[in-house]
């Protein structure tokens, strides 16, 4: 990782999202005021970035933006799910590009992220130089291959047992058959201390399960109330409404046709039970379709590490995924 620095310019980019509701975007830059434009899309959806997140970027080479999702981080109002969709996000990353004067952009993004990366760059191909990809999620529905419910429902809870009975405990046995159904209620109660406990449970689930070895400072970030509702909100509501996507829209041939030109790097750690390696794969699959002419695809596999970007060697590919397509592109 690079050292820590701080931005140059900070803003909120005010974005009409109704007569009555104004979401406010909060977004800064760093680095190089000349340097190649960089933008990084945080993950959840709804949590938002952090100052270590400029580090994975060469200040001297990038122009470095960041920005906080709606209702995530610093944006405003915190924890708003109203007018806040997938698409609603694309518009902002073109509304922001156009407000900052940035003609193309290397676009990064992990987890969620990488999602709307994705999304973002089947939307707007012209406008994107590269794509550094972490922890792929496509959020599929399919029994077989369901992402979310592998997470959510069965699957990590057979690696986490000890934390699946926190995570399941805001809800009664009788209501656990469909817990992403019964979080949203949960979530979207009148009562704030069931939103609060439950919105707690949900985050600590995430954070005690994205690493190889658990981060107790990750840990306590979920005890935090702005963060944990904000986060468990606003990812409850993508999920319980599928991603406002089709399901498998993100690796559908005429999606994947979009930006087959555009080069990519995909880091993906091994032990990863947020975002199962499978979806990496399955990108890499899509992509590299039999016949089909693209633009280089790198796939990185870490083998100890989890989901994390904070992990050692997701951090290292990360960094070294950046450096080259900056030279490079």
């Amino acid at each position: 990782m690079y050292p820590p620095i701080e931005p140059f310019e900070t803003g909120q980019l005010e974005v009409l999202a109704s007569p009555t509701l104004v979401h406010s975007l909060y977004y800064e830059i760093s680095g190089n005021k000349d340097g190649v434009p960089v933008v990084f899309l945080h993950g959840g959806p709804g949590g938002g970035v952090s100052p270590k997140d400029r580090q994975f970027f060469d200040p001297a080479k990038y122009k470095i933006v960041l920005f906080d999702q709606r209702g995530a981080g610093k944006s405003t109002p915190s924890a708003c799910i109203e007018h806040n969709t997938t698409w609603d996000l694309v518009a902002d990353i073109e509304r922001l590009r156009e407000k900052l004067a940035i003609d193309k952009w290397h676009v990064f993004g992990g987890s969620w992220g990488s999602t709307l990366s994705l999304v973002y760059a089947q939307t707007h191909p012209t406008r994107v130089r590269s794509l550094v990809l972490r922890g792929i999620f496509t959020l599929r529905k399919r029994l077989s291959e369901c992402e979310l419910r592998f997470f959510y429902q069965e699957g990590a809870s057979h690696l986490f047992p000890e934390e699946w009975d926190l995570y399941v405990a805001p809800v009664e046995p009788a209501k656990r058959g469909n817990l992403m159904a019964t979080y949203h209620d949960l979530l979207t109660s009148p009562d704030e201390k069931t939103r609060l406990r439950a919105a707690k449970a949900w985050c600590r689930w995430e954070m005690a399960t994205s690493r190889l070895i658990v981060s107790e400072e990750s840990i306590k970030e979920a005890e935090n109330d702005k963060f944990a509702a904000a986060f468990a909100g606003i990812e409850n509501h993508y999920f319980v409404n599928e991603g406002f996507m089709r399901d498998g829209q993100l690796l559908e041939e005429q999606s994947i046709a979009k930006i087959r030109h555009i080069p990519t790097i995909v880091v993906q750690g091994r032990y990863d039970v947020v975002c199962p390696a499978t979806t990496a794969w399955a990108l890499k699959s899509a992509w590299e379709t039999s016949g089909a002419v693209h633009a280089p695809f790198k796939f990185y596999i870490v083998p100890d590490a989890g989901h994390s970007s904070r992990e050692p060697g997701i951090e290292k590919k990360l960094v070294e995924a950046a450096d080259e397509v900056v030279e490079k592109y």
